[in-house]
């Protein structure tokens, strides 16, 4: 991720229009509270070597292959049958 300066966001604040002052120093005072900097597990996730992305989600499918094994009868019989709305 590019590195942003404190001018390069002042630069977007001075762009906005004022009835949005409000929500951008809302957003800007939450992250500036925040004792942690967390970031998202999407991110977390897409910040990964690539083999470990790829371990991970081979692992994923796995799961998910013994769940739909699982479930194989109760989902056939939720998809089979006729589409009507009865009220």
């Amino acid at each position: 991720m590019e590195t942003i300066t404190y001018t390069q966001v002042q630069e977007v604040v001075k762009r906005l229009p004022t009835k949005k002052l409000p929500i951008a120093y809302s957003l800007l005072v939450d992250l500036a509270n925040k004792e942690v900097d967390m970031l998202s597990p999407q991110l977390d996730f897409m910040l990964l070597p690539l083999s470990d992305r790829r371990r991970i989600m081979a692992q994923q499918a796995e799961k998910m292959v013994d769940y739909y094994e699982q479930t194989s009868d109760e989902r056939q019989d939720l998809q089979a049958g006729e589409f009507i709305d009865e009220y």
